[in-house]
């Protein structure tokens, strides 16, 4: 279980703390979704989300706000008895008096924000979301090639990282050296960043470490990519057969997401930066509907039927 701290989401959204006498240091939020107390406020506590963060909006406080002052301070009583990280009112609402104190009592920080319920909402999962993902950390290089998030694998020393500096040379990215931090957002997306210690920094045997963002200037450096593609470099062997149509995609699991991977025998005269673009390019196409293995696979298959 990952989480975050409530003060970095009180940072990262600018939101105005109501309950000055609740300390917030410590307190964690473990889960990317949201709840809205609606049947709470009617009574029904079965399945209550007490874990989510809570948000009062329009709809909610109109309820409370036509409620006398023992049902209301009732209501609150009951769902601020509750382990609930945090109660954000949005649209601008101030709390009601009663839920200063109830949520004082049970040192349950109130926030107050000025967006709208939905966008708060959706701003606020999207972010969790990423924040609370399942991550792992894989040995490699991260490029951004063409849009293309291009995650470079292979033993050390095979010429990760010289390919990188090759693809920042070309104008491409750099994302992470060494070591790639992967979090997986969605079921369909996995985005790789670099630890903040060694961010945009480079080895390259024989020279040292290089700074990327100082040598090349801000635009050949990003701080985090969506991953589309694997590259695996593997030391050329000789006799071994290697995919040389690229009609049925290898996959590798990340995570548990299946990202198309490219294993590329490395041996001396090979362009291996120019084959990186290559890919891209090619992936790209394939996103767009355009497969040139399987266009030329269909035109010698309508010549031998015209023979």
């Amino acid at each position: 279980m990952y989480s975050v701290l409530l003060k970095k989401i009180i940072k990262e959204f600018n939101l105005k703390i109501l309950t000055e006498d609740v300390d917030i240091d410590g307190k964690l939020v473990e889960t990317p979704e949201i709840n809205r107390p609606a049947l709470q406020l009617a009574g029904f506590f079965e399945y209550f989300d007490s874990e989510r963060l809570q948000v009062i909006g329009i709809v909610e406080y109109t309820y409370l706000s036509r409620m006398s002052h023992e049902e209301r301070s009732e209501t609150l009583k009951k769902i601020f008895s509750h382990k609930i990280p945090a109660v954000v009112m949005c649209r601008g609402l101030d709390a009601f008096p009663e839920m200063i104190t109830h949520a004082t009592e049970s040192n349950i920080p109130i926030l107050q924000t000025d967006t709208t319920t939905s966008d708060f909402m959706g701003e606020v999962i999207r972010w969790l979301n990423v924040q609370l993902a399942p991550r792992t950390t894989m040995h490699g290089v991260l490029v951004d090639v063409y849009g293309e998030g291009i995650l470079i694998i292979g033993e050390s020393g095979i010429g990760k990282s010289e390919v990188a500096l090759e693809l920042i040379k070309r104008g491409h990215r750099l994302i992470a050296d060494d070591a790639v931090e992967i979090k997986r957002v969605s079921h369909e997306t996995i985005v790789g960043s670099c630890p903040e210690l060694i961010r945009y920094f480079i080895e390259v045997r024989g020279v040292g470490i290089i700074n990327v963002e100082q040598m090349f200037g801000v635009q050949s450096v990003k701080e985090a990519q969506g991953i589309d593609l694997i590259i695996k470099f593997e030391s050329w062997e000789s006799g071994k057969q290697y995919d040389r149509l690229g009609l049925e995609a290898e996959y590798m699991d990340i995570l548990g997401n299946e990202i198309v991977c490219h294993t590329i025998p490395v041996r001396p005269g090979r362009n291996l930066a120019m084959i990186c673009e290559s890919a891209a390019i090619n992936r790209r196409q394939k996103k767009m509907g355009y497969n040139a293995a399987q266009d030329l696979s269909e035109r010698i298959m309508g010549n031998m039927n015209s023979q």
